[in-house]
């Protein structure tokens, strides 16, 4: 039997340690980083990117953070159960790569912190976020808003082909950014008195295809509109590309150096980079909708002269002058 006094102190002892002891574990635990993209980690050409600038942020995987991947085996239809996966096992923010992760991920929760990049199409328009000045919600990241920079890519293709009129657009209906993306490169074309001609695409299986009837309709060029899988098919596109001989325009890193007649668009690398910045400053107790979304500012124009020379195009002095890099 004890006193009183003594239960008194037993039970403030007690309403007071259980704070303590949360909070003395506290520093020690190791946050967990879902990672929900489109490729394995070892297969992407953006992700090793972010878990570089983890570790110059002083993160290191495996001791002060725990990274969980999560990628389709087939086509996107896992997004929605790989994302839910995450959410149940709790992470502390998920990191998604690419548009479809990251709409997979909104529709998942609405609490826990998801970081965007590489994001195709407008965050506003999507619905994850309210502005990108104020995100509000639990959403934020880097974005890419393709749809202005798919004018200028044929732009750029009606400069390298003389008396452009026609031009085929490679898209994929799976793509959430690709339908308005190609609404707004018709629109587009329309002010460049070129004919923009949809051409859908499921997989490498149909490029042949794709640029059969790019000939058929009398296409003077293809415009690739950018997705992981126009990145994972960039050679394909290029061997099919020179075989039919018409010029290929895109966006992924590596385009040009394949063998594509032009490549336009910001460092999709940089921007998961950049990622890792806001992945950092949650972790650390902010939220996500107070953090800005974040827009490229420079955009790299590399040229590939060797294909031009192959497909008997001459490419104006002028254009020349404004590439970051011409292959020889």
């Amino acid at each position: 039997m004890i006193s009183r006094r003594a239960f008194v102190a037993r039970l403030t002892g007690g309403l007071f340690a259980g704070p303590l002891a949360v909070e003395a574990q506290q520093p020690g635990k190791v946050p967990r980083i879902g990672v929900l993209g489109t490729n394995p980690p070892g297969a992407s050409n953006s992700f090793p990117a972010f878990r570089k600038a983890l570790q110059e942020l002083g993160y290191v995987e495996g001791q002060n953070v725990r990274l969980e991947y999560r990628w389709p085996e087939s086509g996107r239809e896992g997004y929605p159960a790989l994302a839910a996966q995450l959410v149940q096992n709790r992470v502390d923010v998920i990191l998604t790569i690419s548009s479809a992760p990251a709409l997979a991920a909104k529709r998942a929760t609405d609490t826990l912190p998801i970081v965007f990049c590489t994001l195709g199409d407008d965050p506003v328009r999507l619905g994850l976020v309210a502005s990108l000045a104020r995100p509000g919600g639990n959403a934020t990241g880097t974005v890419v808003l393709s749809q202005e920079l798919e004018a200028k890519r044929l732009e750029l293709l009606k400069e390298a082909v003389p008396g452009l009129s026609r031009a085929a657009a490679m898209w994929k209906a799976n793509n959430p950014a690709h339908p308005r993306t190609l609404q707004d490169l018709q629109e587009a074309g329309r002010h460049l008195s070129v004919r923009v001609i949809p051409v859908e695409w499921t997989g490498p299986g149909d490029i042949e295809k794709v640029f059969q009837l790019a000939r058929r309709e009398q296409a003077g060029g293809v415009l690739a509109l950018p997705s992981p899988d126009t990145w994972r098919a960039r050679e394909e596109i290029a061997r099919v590309a020179l075989k039919h001989r018409l010029p290929a325009v895109g966006s992924e890193p590596g385009f040009a150096a394949v063998g594509n007649l032009v490549q336009y668009g910001p460092d999709l690398p940089e921007s998961c980079r950049r990622a890792a910045g806001y992945v950092d400053r949650i972790l650390k107790g902010a939220k996500p909708g107070d953090l800005p979304v974040e827009q490229p500012t420079k955009f790299d124009l590399l040229i590939n002269l060797k294909t031009a020379k192959a497909l008997g195009l001459t490419i104006p002095p002028s254009l020349l002058a404004r590439a970051d890099q011409v292959i020889e």
